[in-house]
């Protein structure tokens, strides 16, 4: 049996903690690019594209070359966008977890460590867009360690530690296309309470919708 402890971040953990970070995000990558090619408009840029092409060059070759060029390029536009966003995190708030989160009021950062070895992160904040709230952020499990219930013990430690100073809920962000993130957290009583695109245009383009989630602690509280 895996023996499992949630315990506060230690500045050691800095390196393992931004590794778990980076590989969590980058596994979004395949989803996202799937998430685009299902969206209307991408898949009429690629029927016109090839029909003009297959019209004006009377070949299937040159039309195929061309759309598996430009798809290639749109991948790489998801991978650099992901890329662009673990490197923003990891030069803010995972820059000096310390600093950002231990220090800070109401604040704080935890690890999940299975036999001596960090394999899951999860921290909240206090957020100025939900007053009475706290924000639970960076949740992430390593892949090979899924399905032993660690998402759901962080969770219930971010939510135990907003209760005990005196909030009244925990909010959270997840994507499109976490929808392991959104099955868990719909399963530990989170609300869907709103939906939106991000302001960058390729955002936009690719329809890529957050989720904010929302736990009452009181009626969570009534449940159990």
């Amino acid at each position: 049996m895996t023996n499992i402890q949630i315990r506060k971040y230690r500045d050691e953990d800095a390196e393992i903690v931004k590794e778990i970070f980076t590989l969590g995000v980058s596994e979004h990558v395949p989803s996202t690019f799937t998430h685009m090619l299902k969206q209307p408009p991408t898949q009429m840029v690629l029927m016109c594209m090839f029909c003009a092409l297959m019209a004006s060059s009377k070949s299937f070759l040159l039309p195929i070359l061309a759309i598996t060029l430009l798809l290639a390029g749109a991948r790489q536009l998801v991978v650099y966008s992901f890329n662009k966003y673990i490197e923003t995190s990891l030069r803010s708030d995972l820059h000096n977890i310390s600093e950002t989160y231990l220090k800070q009021r109401d604040s704080c950062f935890w690890v999940a460590e299975s036999d001596g070895r960090v394999v899951g992160t999860v921290c909240c904040v206090p957020t100025e867009t939900a007053p009475g709230c706290l924000e639970l952020k960076r949740m992430s499990v390593r892949r090979s360690y899924r399905g032993m219930g660690i998402a759901k013990a962080l969770c219930r430690t971010v939510a135990d530690f907003t209760r005990d100073r005196g909030y009244a809920a925990v909010i959270l962000h997840t994507s499109v296309v976490a929808t392991d993130g959104q099955k868990l957290y719909e399963h530990m009583g989170y609300q869907k309470i709103r939906e939106f695109v991000l302001p960058e245009v390729w955002a936009k383009i690719m329809n890529f919708t957050l989720f904010e989630y929302r736990l009452d602690l009181q009626q969570e509280g009534k449940r159990h």
